[in-house]
């Protein structure tokens, strides 16, 4: 049965159980802020679990192309070690939005796999969800009771919550699942170990084939678990697992949905694919056959490679592929884009996303090939000047900055560097290199969605930076490349004479104008790219290779300029002040303000708050004149004291910035004069991260406007106090205030008391249990004071309370312990709180939910006398 034929059956099965057929969604996700991917087959379905929206049908099925590679489920490394894990894969899945549930869902899976597949009743396995005591969760006895008219008792077994709840990401639709493994093993192998004893163990043969889902619940944000509105089925179905049972092979890359590729690899790399587990090149073919099906179809979906977000993952499934087959194929031209075509034919005519975009694929695969190829041949220049390093300083493990800085930066693979440090008898630091990429991957998540084009080169000619010495200049455009974003369509150009200072050392990119006499663009960044000054405009000359004038905008550049010169008059006060252990972990530096983090252990007082900017402030006023050592030997500049910053690079020849004792390695743009700062003021102090503080502070125009406000603030109060005195007018307030609270909170506790007498005979018998329902003006915290009360004092109760106070709806429910296995009070609480177009929650006991709409305490009034 070929895989078509495959897909098919499944399709044309659940059709005729009456489901509707649907095409796969994209696998980027434009609009939803918690994936970036479809990672699961029910991720186009998410919204009709959390009742948002109506299912087109009850029953639906497809086939969904899903991607692993990032958050909870990522698979990404485990590709190509193994014969069954994969970044895209696809999912053949059937749901049940309200309709049929567990009973229906199992049925159908054990007819479809026993009886349209033919797969032997003795090859298979189920587990079902053995409950979790930390969430309130019990076994999931309805599976078990259903799966026992299928299979043998012996063959269901338990799992734990990792392996049966199931959980689309962090937040979102989940419930208990039950799985069926299959056991591919021979006879013998059977005969020798029992499948019990290796299902959910990460056994080849033995794996996980289909997951029914029963979506119960709603995992919150704040990791809480609430009911669904309705009781859902969403089942998953690996289709390169299920061709691997049904094609009789032992491993997902030995069926039709990968030797086609695979062939087609061995063609142009002239390497032989045997299917060893263990072999280095085959474990590349498998990377490389696997990735090449996630980037193209995730590019022929809309998503380019790029540096950030979603783009950044597609570049690293490539770049993974092209460094294993660098590495272990020897392939060092492009190849990869070579195997869309098979692609195109083996999915298209399923797929027709690959068959539409195909052209697009096979340029952006064929150019970030290019790209990163350039990228691995610069790299291992680097890695071999990093290595000489290390041995010359002794050292056996290659200083984590600089390795993340190839991998980061760079793009160099982290694993090349890895075997070519072991073959010279170094390491590096797995942990911190870890930690670092994980920071970047939080990074990267928040990205947004950029398509970036090719460049259009005018010229080959290096930029020429001028804007140390001028901030205007004669200039014209060498190269530029389109960029379209959410905020629309852009272009990055490179100039051949360039005064805006690129974005570095934390210091921001200059903006300003391009100009001449027939067109004007506004430069709105300048940020430095693989060596080259970009600079983003908002159009495209018509003539791009006229000469233009490039002005920065003077007066940001003054006040970044300033920022930047009292971080370094503020880096050595610092040190001064609280020890030289203190140095610098971090900096913005901008017009508006500038932050500084530097390592440091304490809360830093007012007494060394204000003796720092006494220390700074007394730097300007002595007007110290910059000296500038625009190029001279790291060496000599160390030797005249200059601070280099840990973990920055370095290259033989740098820059060094000098007012008077302050010396540092620095290519920032700054004063002249220490006079042009101004005057400097610390705005705030506080924890950056364990050992760092942060100081964020102001000079220049912006520390002027400061005091102007602060005194024009002081003179509208004195104002409104009538007094010139404003401090002891504000003393004698709050003394006032103190005392006229104190009289309210004494006249609400007198209320409340007279409240509780009457609310105590207000219960309603109902059966052997009471019932409270009662409207009140009484605040959230005098309600609150009352119903623990309330509940305490009168037993097998539920009191429910309706507030109106300062004009908003609240609703409060209390149920006495008694009353614990009967009702819930985040459940009622939640329920009524409907009425008024609002939500809470709590715990069983005691229960609180706020809302908008002030009419519906009525309706939830009535409503509570139902209970």
């Amino acid at each position: 049965m070929t895989s078509q034929e495959i897909r098919q059956k499944f399709l044309d099965y659940f059709k005729s159980k009456g489901h509707l057929i649907v095409p796969s969604a994209p696998i980027v996700l434009k609009d939803d802020p918690t994936l970036m991917f479809s990672n699961s087959g029910m991720t186009q379905f998410k919204d009709f679990f959390l009742g948002y929206k109506t299912p087109t049908a009850p029953r639906i099925a497809d086939t969904q192309k899903c991607l692993r590679v990032s958050g909870k489920h990522n698979d990404l490394d485990d590709v190509g070690r193994d014969t069954y894990h994969h970044t895209m894969f696809e999912m053949l899945g059937n749901w049940s939005f309200g309709d049929y549930f567990k009973k229906d869902a199992i049925a159908f899976a054990w007819e479809l796999l026993t009886e349209v597949y033919g797969i032997p009743k003795e090859n298979l396995y189920v587990t079902i969800f053995e409950g979790d005591a930390s969430e309130n969760l019990e076994r999931d006895q309805d599976a078990y009771d259903f799966w026992k008219t299928h299979i043998a008792e012996d063959r269901i077994i338990n799992g734990n919550k990792k392996d049966n709840f199931w959980e689309m990401g962090e937040s979102g639709p989940c419930g208990p699942c039950s799985e069926i493994h299959v056991d591919l093993r021979t006879p013998e192998e059977k005969a020798k170990v029992s499948g019990l004893e290796l299902v959910n163990n990460d056994h080849p043969q033995v794996v996980e084939v289909w997951n029914l889902v029963f979506m119960e619940f709603n995992r919150k944000a704040d990791k809480s678990l609430e009911k669904l509105p309705a009781q859902h089925v969403d089942t998953g179905m690996g289709f390169e697992r299920l061709c691997m049972a049904l094609q009789g092979k032992s491993s997902n890359y030995d069926t039709d949905v990968f030797t086609p590729l695979i062939a087609k690899v061995e063609e142009l790399s002239g390497k032989k694919y045997t299917g060893i587990l263990e072999d280095e090149k085959d474990i590349a073919i498998r990377v490389v056959v696997d990735h090449i099906r996630a980037v193209a179809f995730a590019i022929a979906d809309g998503q380019l490679p790029s540096s950030g977000g979603a783009g950044y993952v597609i570049r690293r499934i490539l770049r993974r592929a092209v460094s294993y087959s660098y590495r272990f194929l020897g392939m060092k031209e492009p190849f990869l884009y070579k195997l869309v075509a098979v692609l195109q034919q083996q999915m298209g005519p399923f797929f027709p996303e690959i068959d539409k975009q195909g052209k697009l694929v096979t340029e952006v695969i064929k150019s970030e090939e290019e790209s990163f190829l350039n990228t691995i041949e610069n790299g291992l220049l680097r890695v071999e000047k990093l290595i000489q390093q290390t041995i010359a300083d002794n050292q056996k493990v290659l200083p984590t900055p600089e390795v993340f800085e190839l991998y980061d930066t760079y793009g160099f693979p982290d694993d090349l560097t890895r075997i070519i440090a072991e073959e010279k008898g170094l390491t590096i630091d797995e942990e911190g290199f870890n930690a670092k990429r994980k920071e970047q991957q939080d990074r990267s998540r928040g990205g947004s969605v950029q398509k970036v084009y090719d460049w259009v080169v005018l010229e080959e000619k290096p930029e020429n930076f001028v804007g140390y010495d001028q901030t205007e200049s004669e200039t014209y455009i060498t190269r530029y490349r389109k960029i379209e974003n959410k905020d629309g369509e852009f272009y990055q150009v490179v100039l051949s004479n360039s005064p805006f200072y690129p974005e570095g050392g934390g210091q921001v990119g200059d903006k300003g104008v391009l100009e001449n006499a027939a067109e004007s663009f506004e430069v709105l960044e300048t940020k430095k790219e693989n060596g080259l000054i970009i600079s983003l405009i908002n159009g495209l000359p018509k003539d791009a290779g006229a000469v233009f004038y490039a002005k920065v905008n003077a007066a940001d550049r003054k006040n970044s300029q300033a920022n930047h010169s009292v971080t370094h008059l503020l880096h050595e006060a610092l040190r001064d002040v609280l020890g030289t252990h203190v140095e610098q972990k971090g900096s913005y530096v901008g017009p508006d303000y500038l932050r500084f983090d530097f390592s440091h252990f304490n809360k830093m007082t007012e007494e060394e708050l204000a003796l720092i900017e006494q220390k700074v402030n007394q730097k300007i006023k002595d007007s110290i004149a910059l000296q500038e050592f625009r190029s001279i030997p790291i060496q000599e500049a160390l030797d005249k004291g200059a601070m280099a910053l840990f973990g920055e690079k370095y290259g033989d020849n740098v820059r060094m910035i000098q007012f008077g004792s302050s010396k540092e390695l620095c290519g920032g743009t700054h004063v002249k004069n220490t006079s042009e700062i101004g005057h400097f003021k610390i705005t705030s102090e506080g924890s950056a991260a364990a050992g760092i503080r942060r100081i964020e502070a102001i000079s220049g125009d912006q520390s002027e406007e400061y005091f102007r406000n602060l005194e024009k603030q002081i003179l509208e109060i004195s104002q409104l106090l009538k007094s010139k005195d404003a401090v002891r007018s504000i003393e004698k307030l709050i003394e006032e205030n103190t005392a006229l609270k104190a009289e309210v909170d004494a006249l609400k506790k007198e209320k409340a008391k007279g409240e509780i007498g009457e609310w105590k005979n207000a219960y309603e018998q109902k059966g052997n249990k009471q019932l409270l329902v009662k409207k009140t003006s009484l605040d959230a915290g005098s309600v609150k004071d009352i119903v623990f009360q309330l509940k305490r004092e009168i037993p097998a109760s539920v009191t429910i309370i309706l507030s109106d106070a300062d004009g908003k709806p609240m609703i409060t429910v209390g149920v006495s312990d008694d009353l614990a296995a009967d009702y819930q009070a985040g459940a009622i609480v939640k329920d009524l709180a409907k009425e008024i177009q609002g939500g809470g929650g709590g715990n069983p006991g005691f229960a609180t939910a706020g809302g908008k709409n002030l009419d519906g305490l009525e309706n939830a009034y009535q409503k509570a006398l139902t209970i």
